[in-house]
């Protein structure tokens, strides 16, 4: 009987934004269905992939360095993501790596595999799970719909490395949420670099799923994946007209009460420095239309200090409409110049330590924001998702959750105590609790009689 050949083993570092993530996914879904293995360390695997972030200097660096470490652990890399654009400045540092690929280039990475560590098994053979292969837990997936950016916002350099929008065509996303579903998933994030700006490219073309045509449309594709039966997230919306529309689905239940909304910033000469949408009082007016519609709605965003040319009357502006905004979950960034942006060549570069003092009395402004806003939560029921249950520092097992107004890992958890005779709940149960306790960025409560469906 003749012997086969034990199968190749391949190992990834994953680095950057869920984008990423969701390309290291994609690889890794088409190499086991060519019959790959996985492998868990350096040791062992027949060759390492590194897929990078390139956006910040910073970013650069840690990926520099993840490539460093699967040199010096393993010996064969492979490097993909979005620093893979720079081959040159990759191998300037580690010229012994056995490949280089740009973002979402997954057949030149797949190929670049196949010459490292050539497949043992013919990949009609070798089965993949209809969902793929993902490295999120099995409850929540990630769903990206297009690549690229159109927008020119000038401290960003996504477009050169991503390239324009490309959309996917809706049955094509439709289809693949179905499939997560089908697998267990109970919570959908959508990404992109631009959710708004879905299906432009396409001119909103529409494409067929099963005899019913599909609009690719930010607000179809929401009410859409709305029908599926889980939680709905809504990740990078730029504040496009046709956002209003989305807020009534969210109003019906339909998609979560959820808008993640790259701000950036507020005060008009840095939005136009920016390249950005600059009328932010009617950005305001628009949050509390948005509000008016889905009193529940929770807003999400990130924004830079320190831009070149801020002044310290643009930055008191920011935080003035901050306060007047009530956002909920705010992320705040000092500004880096970032190579082959157009930020760089603007005037007024604000010094090292002002950035600083600028970051601290941001997230000061914020934390008491997020602080009253959830203080105003105590004594509500809502529903929560599992995420894990673990002991505390009381070695005491508490049940780790999220609520419809949190996103894992960028946003904060609710906790809730197990109590004794209670059976653990499992990751993507989702339960019905009582908040009793707040503090700047968590919640604690208790389980509510209704425990799980």
């Amino acid at each position: 009987m003749k012997r086969i050949a034990a199968p190749p083993k391949i190992g990834l570092v994953s680095l950057g934004c869920p984008k990423a993530l969701v390309d290291s996914e994609r690889i890794l879904t088409t190499l086991r269905a060519e019959g790959y293995e996985f492998a868990p360390s350096y040791e062992g695997a027949d060759a390492v992939i590194v897929n990078t972030c390139g956006f910040l200097d910073s970013a650069k660096a840690e990926s520099l360095e993840a490539i460093g470490e699967a040199i010096r652990e393993n010996g064969r890399v492979i490097v993909t993501g979005c620093m893979g654009g720079d081959e040159a400045a990759i191998r300037a540092v580690h010229p012994n790596v056995l490949a280089v690929t740009g973002p979402h280039q997954y057949e030149a990475v797949v190929a670049a595999v196949h010459e490292a560590a050539r497949p043992a098994h013919d990949p009609h053979v070798d089965l993949v799970p209809p969902q793929g292969i993902r490295l999120t837990p099995r409850h929540y997936a990630y769903l990206k719909i297009s690549e690229g950016c159109n927008n020119s916002c000038t401290f960003c350099i996504i477009p050169d490395l991503r390239g324009r929008l490309q959309s996917r065509p809706a049955a094509a996303v439709i289809r693949e949420a179905e499939k997560l579903v089908d697998a267990g998933v109970k919570e959908l994030l959508v990404i992109s670099q631009d959710t708004s700006a879905y299906g432009l490219d396409l001119k909103h073309a529409t494409s067929r799923l099963r005899d019913r045509d599909y609009r690719a449309h930010m607000t179809d594709l929401a009410a859409a994946l709305g029908d599926l039966g889980v939680w709905v997230r809504l990740h990078y919306v730029y504040p496009y007209p046709h956002v209003d529309e989305v807020i009534p689905l969210m109003a019906e239940g339909k998609v979560l009460p959820y808008l993640d909304v790259p701000f950036q910033h507020a005060a008009p000469d840095v939005l136009k420095a920016m390249r950005r949408p600059a009328n932010q009082s009617k950005v305001l007016d628009r949050i509390r239309r948005w509000r008016a519609i889905c009193p529940d709605l929770v807003i999400r965003s990130t924004f830079i200090v320190g831009f070149p040319g801020e002044t310290e009357a643009d930055f008191a502006f920011l935080l003035d409409w901050l306060e007047e905004a009530e956002l909920d979950r705010v992320g705040c960034f000092k500004y880096e110049a970032v190579e082959g942006a157009r930020a760089n060549d603007l005037d007024g570069a604000v010094p090292e330590a002002a950035k600083e003092e600028r970051w601290h009395r941001f997230m000061e402004t914020q934390r008491r924001i997020s602080a009253r806003k959830l203080a105003a939560k105590v004594g509500r029921t809502m529903d929560v998702i599992v995420d894990d249950v673990a002991p505390n520092e009381d070695e005491e097992l508490v049940i780790v959750a999220r609520s419809k107004a949190d996103a894992p890992e960028i946003d904060g958890n609710v906790f809730i105590a197990l109590e004794p005779g209670q059976d653990a709940p499992a990751p993507g149960d989702i339960l019905t609790v009582t908040v009793d306790e707040a503090d700047d960025y968590d919640l604690w409560a208790v389980r509510a009689p209704v425990t799980a469906r």
